[in-house]
């Protein structure tokens, strides 16, 4: 039988968030939101295939001190698809996300997994329009993990449709693979991946996602983009993580050490006995985290920091 929720979890569900949406280039963005949107804003990006309920767990307490916005990427939970995805123009759809949905003092973004990649090449492109880009496990050694997977697995390459809800969430699956000992908040995740159509359920991203994506055509242009950041940056894995090594993160801060985000410093934080799908495996401890990551951008005494120091 899966365990029950703890009680924390069942008070970060109680908070019931506002539900938007943004159009960008006649395609529009779902998104929810938590906090006052007068606070400073931050936006959550989800990884590949999922959606902005990965973050039910620990925007609620992020929300503490900032506008909390997490964003379906168009092909992604309620949004809209496009004919082409692109890692730029789902850096356009943060920013404009950001606008709509906060106070429009420029965010701090979040990106999980390829939503992390994403982080990386909004950092690079739009810097100037960041407080800083945090990113959660996203090797640059090579190219991310779902898209890996969503052009060789069949799960994404050809979804199916199953009778009830109950069926189709038996068959959830972590992409890349790994356990997690949260099992109800895996079912919780796995519910929200899903929406029902004629003769059964099936899940809620465009089946044609990664066939269409476009983007950096190899590794290469992500550490291009990386060493190119231009605002404040942070890299945050997890401590188990089975693709972001000792390797990755040496090369990764290689990257950045001659970057303009170098001059303002660049946080690594290791989040104890999670995996990859850190989120899901210790989402307190991610929490305590990012807020780390923040107290160092802003120590006590000094006044916020939007943009790295020339």
């Amino acid at each position: 039988m899966d365990e029950q929720p703890p009680e924390w979890f069942d008070r970060m569900l109680a908070v019931e968030p506002e539900h938007g949406r943004t159009v960008v280039d006649g395609t529009h963005n779902a998104w929810i939101a938590w906090g006052d949107v007068e606070a400073p804003p931050m936006v959550l990006v989800h990884g590949g295939a999922a959606h902005a309920r990965w973050w039910t767990a620990i925007a609620p307490a992020l929300a503490a001190h900032h506008r909390v916005v997490a964003i379906d990427l168009t092909g992604h939970g309620e949004s809209g698809h496009r004919e082409i995805y692109r890692a730029e123009r789902w850096a356009e759809e943060i920013l404009a996300v950001a606008r709509d949905a906060t106070n429009g003092e420029p965010p701090v973004v979040v990106g999980h997994s390829m939503g992390g990649f994403v982080t990386i090449v909004t950092a690079a492109t739009h810097g100037a329009d960041l407080r800083g880009a945090i990113v959660l496990d996203a090797p640059i050694r090579r190219p991310d993990p779902e898209s890996d997977e969503g052009r060789g697995g069949r799960m994404f390459r050809t979804p199916k449709t199953y009778p009830d809800l109950a069926t189709a969430m038996e068959h959830f699956h972590l992409v890349p693979p790994q356990p997690c000992e949260n099992t109800w908040l895996v079912r919780y995740i796995a519910e929200h991946s899903l929406r029902e159509v004629d003769g059964g359920w099936t899940w809620k991203f465009d089946p044609l996602l990664f066939a269409r994506r476009q983007g950096p055509a190899s590794p290469s242009e992500y550490a291009d983009a990386l060493a190119a950041a231009s605002c404040r940056i942070a890299i945050v894995n997890g401590e188990r993580s089975d693709i972001v090594d000792d390797e990755v993160r040496s090369y990764m801060a290689e990257l950045l050490a001659g970057s303009p985000a170098a001059v303002a410093g660049v946080p690594f934080v290791e989040v104890p006995e999670a995996r990859h799908h850190l989120l899901l495996d210790q989402p307190l401890a991610v929490v305590t985290a990012i807020r780390s990551v923040l107290a160092s951008w802003h120590p006590v005494g000094t006044g916020p920091a939007d943009v790295i120091p020339r």
